[in-house]
């Protein structure tokens, strides 16, 4: 199912790279957009995963070098039936963690190094059920994609603005609308958080759910997002974007106040309060 979303998304937002195209430069900005969104879709599929990790600087680990991470994520690979994912550790003080990855052969399992020292092996195991969970749902690869496609949208409503302050192209066949075409670079970022909280939101619920079965008990994931939601307002995480705030387990950009306004995650407190729900 999360395969035809992932499909579905490309697919939509394809069209609508065209349509930004075609509002920037008419025949010549759809032909050009064209070729942008074909490259785009071939590289979210294969590379948006090292492309997330790369971007925050996160490091591989092995079972020497973080022996109490690789642990958990051992025993609760083997509990879910899935393949033992890589680890990585990402050089970050804010506690979060998230998973990436087209499918469960080739997933992988971010922590923070805040994280690391937060929280208790119990809570810890509550959030790496979690993440596993939406590798096991192969909710990782629609994640993946939707922050390279988000980022490619604001990277071209940027280019756009670019282009208006200079004048943009000329030809027959541009549309000259420059009114809708400054309306439509203002939306194009929002348009990226929309889609965002449209695929994020429920999935959550759903991983703290069967994340918290694999660890054992809802109270230790129940006290990990307690603690990680006070952190995550009080600790900044570096070099966080809102095209990839949507893959942590808590929005890492919480702290930001404007940025709130457009969350890809629910309530800590309504998940919090279904956890402990749970028997």
């Amino acid at each position: 199912m999360n395969g035809l979303k992932t499909a579905v998304l490309l697919v939509a937002l394809s069209l609508f790279f065209l349509w930004v195209g075609g509002m920037i430069g008419g025949r010549q900005g759809m032909t050009i957009a064209l070729f942008f969104a074909l490259a785009m879709n071939a590289f979210a599929y294969w590379f948006s995963d090292k492309l997330v990790l790369k971007m925050y600087r996160a490091q591989e680990v092995d079972e020497a070098s973080a022996p109490e991470l690789y642990n958990i994520v051992r025993r609760l690979s083997s509990k879910a039936g899935l393949p033992m994912p890589k680890i990585y550790i990402i050089p970050q003080d804010q506690p979060n963690a998230f998973a990436t990855g087209r499918n469960p052969k080739h997933a992988a399992v971010a922590a923070t190094q805040g994280i690391l020292s937060l929280l208790s092996p119990e809570e810890l195991s509550g959030v790496i059920g979690h993440e596993l969970s939406h590798v096991k749902h192969r909710d990782i690869l629609i994640s993946s994609v939707a922050a390279t496609v988000a980022a490619a949208i604001s990277y071209l409503a940027q280019m756009g603005q670019w282009a208006l302050i200079f004048g943009g192209s000329s030809g027959r066949d541009r549309d000259e609308n420059p009114l809708a075409a400054l309306a439509m670079l203002i939306l194009a970022p929002i348009i990226a958080m929309i889609i965002q909280m449209a695929i994020s939101r429920s999935r959550e619920y759903s991983a703290d759910d069967s994340g918290a079965e694999l660890a054992g008990n809802p109270r230790f994931l129940s006290n990990a997002l307690r603690k990680l939601d006070y952190a995550s307002k009080n600790v900044p995480m570096q070099r966080a974007t809102p095209a990839t705030a949507h893959m942590f387990i808590v929005n890492p950009l919480s702290g930001k106040n404007l940025l709130r306004l457009f969350s890809t995650h629910p309530p800590i407190e309504e998940r919090i309060k279904r956890l402990e729900g749970m028997r």
